[in-house]
This record gives structure tokens, sequence and C-alpha cells, in this order.
């Protein structure tokens, strides 16, 4: 439990003067305040640290609060909370945030315990349109709860708490009653585990209690998490289903985001009088903003195909749960491929000169550097392989695709566009395509710096190699390559990211199941892919 060892009044850090709690959970405890120096309110929050912190745990722990909030405040402006400093002081960590113009939902729930299913579903949709883009850059929120949900008189609601997941070393951090059953077990999380915090909220919001009750220390409620079963809804009418398909204990079996969205979108249109006064939740589809000219991962794309880590921005970032269908926790969107005519190459660079797939300390299987006899055929001097087609992008680029492959997903918005290609149904196999007019001015620091900090919080996640400089079609480019994901679900992801000029770039990300890598077949497409993309986006 945090204990409210300071006063109002008091300083904190000689410059935070406290003035009164805004909102209390277990772990956590906000304060209305005053930043003496700029002469300004801020939103104090102070957080325990589960032990006496050492130095390097805070530099770490405050390094990556600051970066999940400057990437998240990017992507949401205006929904995500911006910590404008983070220190500990005193044995607690303690975070600054820009005064929120709302209300903590759970103040709102002691007001008011139950909402009805509109209200709720409203606020619902405006929190996953936040996590849909948090889980496309790679960030998994991890400390959902009510407390952490500003609501507002006009406008969307405001997230605040990005980046404390795992920060502190601890299975749980504020509020533990909204902690997911793989948390309380203190394994490994991914987006999965935010889509039952949001189960939970909603459950708490139509039936005016948590699914599982506060026990009053943080082990036992964590253990009821993790082994009661869950008491059904008596309140929830339209929500009933979408509630207990997202706290299903098993994170691979909870619903997709995009099922989600459509059922919360059903109970608003089923509702005449049902006014969205927030962002048209037909923008919450998808939407990406990147509001950073740095940085890959900045303009990433929302959303994904099931149990396929994949493409998305240039260069750039990193699962997050897929939709239709998706479950696993480590899964990712899947994103698209663009091709090109193989005779305007001015690299030489084809896949049999890529860089090497593995390293000796690697335990994915070694690529070989050419497919087969039989399917070695590449599209070289504008012949295409056998059952390859060539399709052109309306929106700028051209690729070469395996029989089979469709158009399966578009995402775009001002700053860039994702599109995703591949079989479908439950092959794993994905190309996908991001162009973006905002990149940084190196592509290996973008992989290293803004997406593998993303891909780390990945179930299973583990780099292949080392991230490599290179060129491409003229092109300053950079590759990398990695594994995600367990079991029948593993999958082994190439990328490689180059910059256009003028902050314009494209990535392309290439994804198989991990235990096919090495299969001709998928040698080939890789192959092709990489010979006949092609940009014309000028």
């Amino acid at each position: 439990m945090v204990k409210a060892h300071v006063s109002a009044q008091e300083l904190v850090a000689g410059r935070y003067r406290l003035l009164e709690v805004a909102d209390r959970e277990p772990n956590r405890i906000s304060w209305y305040a005053e930043d003496v120096q700029a002469e300004r309110p801020r939103l104090v929050t102070q957080v325990a640290f589960p032990e006496p912190p050492t130095a390097d745990t805070v530099r770490r722990t405050t390094a990556r609060i600051l970066r999940s909030s400057e990437v998240m405040s990017a992507l949401r402006p205006g929904r995500v909370a911006m910590v404008i400093d983070a220190f500990e002081e005193a044995g607690t960590l303690w975070t600054v945030t820009e005064l929120i113009d709302g209300t903590p939902l759970s103040e709102l729930l002691a007001q008011e315990p139950a909402f009805n299913c509109v209200r709720a579903a409203r606020i619902g949709l405006e929190v996953l349109d936040v996590l849909e883009a948090a889980h496309a850059d790679g960030y998994t929120h991890g400390e959902l709860s009510p407390g952490q949900i500003f609501v507002r008189d006009r406008g969307p609601v405001v997230v605040t708490g990005f980046g404390l997941a795992g920060a502190t070393l601890a299975p749980r951090v504020t509020a533990p009653s909204y902690a997911s059953p793989e948390q309380a077990r203190d394994e490994r999380i991914g987006p999965s585990a935010d889509l039952w915090a949001l189960g939970a909220i909603l459950y708490t919001m139509v039936e005016g209690r948590p699914p599982f009750r506060d026990r009053g220390k943080a082990e036992a409620t964590l253990k009821g998490v993790d082994r009661l079963p869950l008491r059904t809804p008596l309140r929830a009418g339209p929500l009933t289903q979408v509630i207990q398909g997202l706290l299903r204990k098993n994170s691979r079996e909870r619903l997709s985001r995009t099922v989600v969205r459509q059922a919360l979108t059903r109970v608003l249109d089923e509702d005449p009088e049902a006014v969205v006064e927030s962002a048209p939740v037909s923008r919450l589809r998808g939407a990406y903003v990147a509001a950073r000219a740095s940085g890959w991962s900045r303009t990433t794309m929302i959303g994904g195909t099931a149990l396929a880590v994949v493409t998305v921005s240039v260069a750039v970032l990193a699962a997050t749960q897929g939709l239709p269908g998706a479950s696993s926790a480590g899964s990712a969107p899947s994103a698209s491929a663009t091709a090109g005519d193989p005779a305007n190459r001015t690299d030489g660079n084809t896949p049999s000169s890529s860089p090497s797939r593995t390293t000796p300390s690697s335990p994915a299987p070694s690529r070989s550097a050419s497919a087969s006899p039989s399917t070695a055929a590449t599209a070289t001097a504008g012949a295409l392989p056998a059952g390859f087609r060539r399709y052109t992008a309306p929106e700028g680029f051209s690729v070469a695709l395996p029989k089979g492959w469709k158009r399966l997903d578009t995402q775009r918005d001002d700053v860039a566009y994702r599109i995703t290609f591949g079989p479908g149904g439950d092959d794993l196999r994905t190309l996908a395509v991001t162009y973006s007019t905002q990149a940084g001015p190196d592509p290996v620091a973008i992989w290293r710096d803004e997406v593998e900090p993303g891909l780390e919080k990945l179930d299973g996640y583990q780099l292949v190699g080392e991230i490599k400089a290179t060129t491409y079609q003229g092109h300053k480019a950079a590759d990398m390559e990695w594994l995600s994901g367990t079991g029948a679900d593993r999958v082994h992801t190439f990328g490689r990211g180059f910059l256009l000029g003028g902050g314009r770039s494209f990535s392309l990300r290439i994804t198989a199941p991990a235990a096919a890598w090495d299969d001709a077949a998928d040698q080939l497409a890789m192959k092709t892919f990489l010979e006949t993309f092609r940009s014309t986006a000028g």
C-alpha cells in the first residue's frame, strides 16, 4: 500500500506543492498540486516501489515512464496525459503531468456506482481507441484501472499511467482488482492484459462493483482474480457478452479489439438517444498520429490480423493484439507490402545478398541464401516466379504477390498509410508496407531506439542477429529480424525500413511461422517481395 507520508501544502522535490488528493487506489495516490517554479497547476502521482529502489532501478523506471508517455502523447494527442517529470523521493516513485480537465472515473463511480450501458459503451470505446494506438506501437498499458481514466465534460477521456507496468518489478503496481490473471501469476503480459482490464472496467461501470473485489492485500486480491470464477453480470444488458468475452481467464480466448469495437458501437447505434460527443467513432478504427518527426514508431498504424507480428510504420512497430479472432497476448498487427519493377532496382540487393538470418547464439534455424532449385526462380528482368502476380497500389507502390494473397486491410491518416497483404484466415504469413511522411534520419537508430523497446514487451521476443545498416534501391535502410510468440503461434519477422528523403519513408515487414521460416516457398516469397517492391511515391 502507498502510505500518505506527505501532507497538503508539502513540497515534493522542492518544487511541487501538494494541495489535495485527487484519487486513491491501493498502491497509488494522485494529488492536485502546484508547480511553484512554473506557477502552473499539476497532477502529481505517487506510486509505491515494492522494495527500496536502487539508483539503477530509479533511472530505468523514470526513463521508461517518460519515453512511454512521450510516444503515447504523440500518437493520441489530448487523449494521453503527458508526463513532464518523474523522480524518486523517500523511496516512492513520483510522476507529474499537466492538470487534466476531467474527473477520475473512480470518483464518478463513487458518486454514481452504476452507469447505463450507453454511457459505459461510450467510455469503453474512447479507452479502446487509446489502447489500439498503444498496442500498434508496441506498448501495453498494464495498469489500466478507473483511477487512470479521466472523464471530461466535453471531449474524449484522457488516460494516464503508461510506462508503469513492469517498471517496478512488481506484477501489479496500482489496482490489483483490475489485474489480468496472467498478471496475477506474475507472467509476462501483452495487449490482451489491457483488454481484460477494459472488460473489468466495463463490468464495474454497469454493475457498480469490480468483477473481483479488493481483499485488502494485493496477494489475496490477485489470487482471487486468478482462481475465482467470474460473477455473472446482472445489469450489463447488451454489454453482457462483450464483458464476459473480455474477462476470459485464458488470454488467447479473449475477444479481439475489432469484435469489442463492433459490440460497443452497436450499443450506441441501437440507442436513439446515444450521442457521441467525443472523437467520431468512425475515426477510432485504425487511427494513428505522428506528432514528432523522429521515430518510425511514431507513425505506426493501428490494428492487425490474428496472431501475426508484422510491419508497421516506417520501420516501426510493434506488435499488438490482433483484430478479428486474435487472442494471443503477444500478437501484433499485420501489415502489407508494396511492389515494384525489378528492372528499376539500383542496388542489386536481392534476398540472396540480404543480411544473415541468424547468429551462432540464435536458436532460430539458419536460413539458406536461396530457395531450392525447384522454386528458386527469381523476379528478375521483369519476369515473376510462377504463381506470382504484380499488384499496384493506388497509394504509391507496387509488389508481386503469391497466388492466393490479397489485400487484407488498409489504414491511413494525414501523415501515413499502411496496407496489409496475406492469405488471410488462419495463415500467419503476412507482408506489410507502411509509408510515412515523418521519419528520423538514421534507420538503424529508429529500429534500435524506437522499435525494439516495444518489441521487448512481446511474449517470447528475441532479436535475431544484429540491426544492420544497408542500402535498398539506392536509399539508406536498416534491417531487423526477430522472433516472438510462443508454441504454435511463434512467428519470425524480417523488417526493412528505408528513407526516401524529406522525412518520407517506407517499411516492409515480412512474417511467417517460425517453424516454417526455412520453407522454400516462403523463402521465394521473401526474395520476391524485396526484389519487386517499387515506390511510386516520387
